[in-house]
């Protein structure tokens, strides 16, 4: 019974996807249809529909809206010129300066923003016409910009570590968040080490050397922006307000920023930005809903159980099995977004690595990891669609320049995953987790 469980829930599941139904639908239908298996028809509609309910009823799910508004104004506020003249400052003297700029201003964009794919667009579509200006190939640009932009999803603050903290079972947000700098900043480190070398290689140009005066401008034009990262880790950390309190202070700072201190927004504007942002939210709570639904039909089964029985039959050495799951997620990457995955196989995996003794945090740390990959990755990466759009370069053309990069970033994803006190040693020194 538990592999017939398992072969309707999988293969319905992949079935759905391969004829274009929304994967939030295809989530909820297969596991209706799982638990058709065991109960009636009528008490199936119950169950899902309790689970659903009963799955988005919590107090830090608040948080999502609230961050998702905070990244709206944020990008329709003029954040992204002011954090890449910002970047200049930082990165300006490196052969190839405007590709590091761009993995900088994407690596604060991102991180403030809390969306790889609006850090690609803002940043990607600003950076874009100066590098072609510059004689760097729009292909190269294009890469840089593409595998760069998800670094803002693991250095805080950032939804994907909220989902996770709720389908974990209450894993702390705080120390996910704390968790995610080391591992989200080795992740920039690394592409720009790469870019280091090919803008040697080709003789890309070095920005000529700012003044005083345009340094002391663009830093503290930028200061705003980034403090929001202070005042919500700061307060995190300082236990003045909870994650989910944050997010409503993130909305309030960045209103008054976009709207009194850098007045790109009028009061006009704010309807539609929180329309969109209510678009966004209810896209991710319905995933949210669907999910709790799927995770309820595969406990049922005993799905989590058998799956952890094959791999622990296999070894039961953490680093075998971390190895294993790496793997798996890479490839899953490639054809699922980063919330579905989380949802789907986070309830999977979590059980047979807290069993080897491994913290859920750190867990954590590599699945975002591991998923930000995989949003650069053909066939379905929206980083990928977004970075040749606004590079005006097909996708074909930019495969073999990313090439390099992907080899940095599973280098550096087998780092974090083998050296746990990357991840750990921020909460367990500030948060004492």
């Amino acid at each position: 019974m538990e592999w017939t469980t398992i072969i309707t829930l999988v293969g319905s599941f992949f079935v759905f996807l391969a004829i274009g139904v929304p994967i939030s639908f295809a989530i909820g239908i297969s596991s209706f249809l799982t638990i058709l298996l065991v109960i009636p028809f009528d008490s199936a509609i119950a169950v899902i529909s309790q689970k659903m309910a009963s799955g988005l009823d919590s107090f830090s799910l608040l948080a999502i809206p609230f961050f998702i508004l905070a990244g709206n104004i944020m990008n329709r506020g003029g954040i992204a010129i002011r954090l890449i003249a910002f970047a200049k400052v930082l990165g300006g003297r490196l052969p190839g300066s405007l590709a590091h700029v761009n993995v900088l201003a994407n690596m604060m964009f991102g991180s403030i923003s809390g969306s790889a794919v609006a850090a690609a667009a803002a940043v990607g579509g600003t950076m874009a016409p100066l590098q072609k200006k510059e004689g760097y190939d729009p292909a190269f640009s294009a890469a840089v910009n593409i595998t760069s932009s998800p670094t803002g999803l693991l250095i805080p603050p950032s939804n994907t570590f909220i989902v996770y903290s709720l389908i974990s079972g209450g894993t702390s947000i705080g120390a996910l968040f704390l968790a995610g700098y080391v591992p989200g900043i080795l992740m920039g480190l690394g592409i720009m080490i790469v870019a280091y070398y090919f803008a040697k290689k080709h003789q890309y140009p070095v920005s000529s050397k700012p003044t005083f005066k345009e340094v002391a401008y663009c830093t503290l034009d930028a200061l705003p922006s980034l403090g929001l990262v202070v005042v919500i880790i700061g307060g995190i950390v300082g236990g003045i307000f909870t994650a989910t309190e944050a997010s409503a202070i993130a909305v309030i700072y960045t209103l008054i920023l976009a709207v009194v201190v850098y007045k790109e927004i009028s009061l006009k504007e704010l309807p539609s930005i929180i329309l969109e942002a209510m678009t966004t939210t209810s896209i991710v709570l319905l995933l949210i809903g669907a999910s709790m639904g799927m995770s309820w039909a595969m406990a049922n089964a005993d799905i989590p159980y058998t799956i952890s029985d094959a791999l622990l039959g296999i070894s039961d050495n953490p680093i075998v099995i971390l190895l294993i799951i790496n793997v798996i997620l890479l490839i899953v990457g490639t054809f699922m977004d980063m919330t579905p995955a989380l949802l789907i196989f986070t309830p999977i995996f979590l059980p047979i690595v807290t069993e080897l003794g491994i913290d859920p945090v750190h867990f954590g740390i590599l699945m975002v990891f591991n998923l930000s990959i995989g949003i650069c990755t053909p066939p379905v990466g929206s980083t990928l669609f977004i970075g040749c759009s606004v590079a005006g370069v097909k996708i074909d053309k930019v495969i073999k320049p990313l090439l390099p990069f992907y080899m940095v970033l599973i280098v550096t994803l087998f780092i974090v995953t083998f050296v746990p006190q990357l991840s750990l040693w921020l909460p367990q020194t500030l948060l004492g987790h």
